[in-house]
């Protein structure tokens, strides 16, 4: 679990500084270090900074949140230009999907905030604003409110439709945690209502013009149409599970999926569309787009534009080549080589400079798709993406390579360095306290804009997880990927009702052994195995004959997997190292020192340990 500092942003202008002073200090990333150091030890001091960067965002505990209402979420502590010291529905959802993955993934001391937003937002879907109430649904869509949890009545680009499917997409992979560790009761009763007006709203008003990403175009965005797809077939899933029904769900995503189509113009994904903002619509909405609806256990589909598709792939050229001649920072670097990348060529907020978490999208969708070419055990150029592979390989061809050809690999080791090009411009542009503001200079790199902007630490957290082979749940895209043979605009009238959510989640039955997975990524070569060796006897009592073997199954050049599960007892605190046996039997551990855990209690029954052989 990564620790939790106190963190306050230390800007290195001096208005920063006197807006956010330093009230306790992590150990700063030095230029020496910067200069020497790899990308991995930048990602390690970078994570549990961002990762409290987040948490300062949240009521009422966050250290720059002050009065802030439980369980919501700033944008930034910024107040004047730019004023984001609101809570957005979107950005709301999209930070704590990152904390729930985190959570599954082992962090169980983010459960409070967890819950503290599963109310916070009951609240918030009940009360009136500009955008409507929740008689018909149409309050739903409006994008921001007072920290206090009341209404903001001032003018705003409204609905914007996105924040009702990213926050049901959140719940429901807490739901399914839950689920799985007996707390069915709680999802129906507490969880599921909240969910099934938001599901409600998406069926209803997907074909309705919305509101885009930036809260500056209205007509349809690729990133709501794309999410609204994905968490309605992930709604009717959950709602099958739990004894519940979704007949919008099943009506309304196959005919979303259809007009999704409609984003795809034969060369890239159109950003926007039913609308004349004078725009190319070469948007990094569209990456982020495709992240957010990746499915670990699609294939390279087209009509989901799953981040290995060749649709994505030719977008993610399109999409970061427009910036290669646009920001200084940029210039001379060549196609195929990471760049910083902004919201759109021609923006100009706050100057229309790079941002972090468009910079760290770009990243995120290669990893994404590293993964799935590995699992799918090839990858594929076609005429439609070729240009993409030819940046690492002029000679490339048309066809299919499996993962055995020296082709693949060529292509993959490439991409993997292209993918770290993004985290390393990160790194070169945050500054020596690690935080994260929402943009950096398209001349000089200088961090500007809002400071800790909380979307900037949430999409570092989920391009480095992503980084290290951590993949979140399928939403069930495998089969969901079936496009009507004609589209039409349809809608499912909801009826909504006011979550009863107002008091905390019951505590569930208590485990007393916790099924540990231990993963460490570490290249081998034939005939040698990991072994995993530690202080109780679950684990051999460090001797190394009875050590426990881990499986390769998963394996992949680019994420060298070795796992094991191990029943523990709850509450148990050891240590731990890895040992590697070469097939003649000889064994030798891993550097460093032994490595330190201590099996959660509570109602965890599962967690997840990630490590990288030292």
């Amino acid at each position: 679990m990564l620790s939790l500092h106190l963190f306050i942003h230390l800007a290195a202008t001096a208005n920063f500084v006197a807006q956010f002073p330093l009230v306790d200090s992590f150990p700063f990333y030095n230029n020496e270090e910067r200069a020497t150091g790899s990308l991995a030890s930048f990602l390690t001091f970078e994570g549990p900074i961002a990762l409290q960067g987040l948490l300062n965002n949240i009521g009422s505990g966050g250290a720059l949140a002050p009065g802030v209402e439980a369980g919501l979420v700033i944008a930034s502590p910024s107040k004047a230009n730019p004023d984001y010291f609101y809570s957005w529905t979107r950005d709301s959802a999209l930070t704590f999907k990152a904390l729930v993955d985190a959570f599954i993934a082992g962090n169980f001391g983010l459960q409070p905030e967890i819950q503290n937003y599963i109310y916070a937002q009951a609240q918030l879907q009940a009360v009136s604003n500009p955008s409507g109430n929740l008689s018909n649904g149409a309050g739903l869509g409006e994008p921001k409110f007072e920290v206090d949890g009341t209404a903001f009545t001032g003018a705003w680009g409204r609905p914007q439709r996105d924040g009702p499917a990213l926050r049901a997409t959140t719940f429901i992979a807490y739901s399914r945690w839950l689920i799985a560790n007996g707390s069915t009761s709680t999802v129906t009763s507490v969880i599921w209502p909240i969910i099934s007006n938001d599901l409600k709203y998406v069926a209803q008003y997907w074909n309705q013009t919305t509101f885009d990403l930036w809260e500056e175009t209205d007509g349809s965005s690729f990133f709501t149409t794309a999410i609204q797809h994905r968490t309605l077939v992930e709604g009717n899933t959950l709602a099958e599970q739990i004894g519940q029904t979704c007949p919008g769900c099943v009506s309304q995503a196959p005919q979303v999926l259809c007009f999704l189509q409609s984003y795809w113009n034969g060369h890239y994904v159109l950003a926007n569309i039913n609308e004349n903002n004078g725009r190319s619509s070469k948007d990094v909405n569209t990456i982020l787009g495709s992240i957010h609806t990746f499915d670990p256990a699609a294939g390279c589909d087209d009509t989901t534009f799953q981040p290995c598709s060749q649709r994505a792939l030719a977008n993610h050229k399109v999409t970061t080549d427009s910036f290669r001649t646009v920001f200084a920072i940029n210039s001379g670097i060549a196609e195929g080589s990471a760049v910083a990348v902004g919201r759109y060529p021609e923006d100009v907020y706050q100057g229309g400079n790079p941002w972090y978490l468009a910079t760290l999208a770009a990243a995120e969708q290669l990893y994404d798709a590293l993964y799935q070419w590995n699992k799918i055990g090839s990858l594929s150029v076609t005429a439609i993406n070729q240009a993409f592979f030819k940046d690492f390989m002029p000679s490339v061809t048309v066809g299919t390579y499996a993962s055995s050809s020296s082709t693949y690999t060529t292509l993959t080791t490439a991409i993997k360095t292209y993918a770290d090009g993004y985290m390393g411009i990160i790194e070169t542009y945050t500054p020596s306290n690690g935080s994260l503001a929402e943009q950096f200079s398209r001349k000089n790199g200088t961090p500007l804009s809002a400071v800790q902007l909380t979307w900037s630490f949430a999409s570092f957290l989920t391009a480095a997880a992503r980084r290290s082979g951590q993949m979140p749940a399928s939403w069930g895209e495998p089969t969901a990927s079936a496009v009507p043979s004609a589209c039409s605009a349809t809608s499912a009238q909801g009826s909504y009702a006011a979550p009863t959510a107002t008091a905390p989640l019951s505590p569930c039955t208590t485990v007393s052994s916790v099924a540990v997975t231990f993963n460490v990524a570490e290249i081998t070569t034939f005939g040698e195995t990991i072994l995993l060796a530690g202080s109780i006897s679950q684990l051999g009592s460090w001797n190394t004959a009875n050590a426990i073997p881990l499986s390769a199954t998963d394996y992949q050049s680019a994420y060298p997997r070795w796992y094991v599960t191990v029943s523990l007892p709850a509450g148990t605190t050891l240590q731990y190292k890895f040992v590697k046996e070469e097939s003649s039997g000889g064994t030798t551990y891993e550097d460093g020192a032994n490595r330190e855990f201590t099996v959660p209690t509570g109602c965890a029954a599962t967690v997840q340990v990630h490590d990288v052989w030292q």
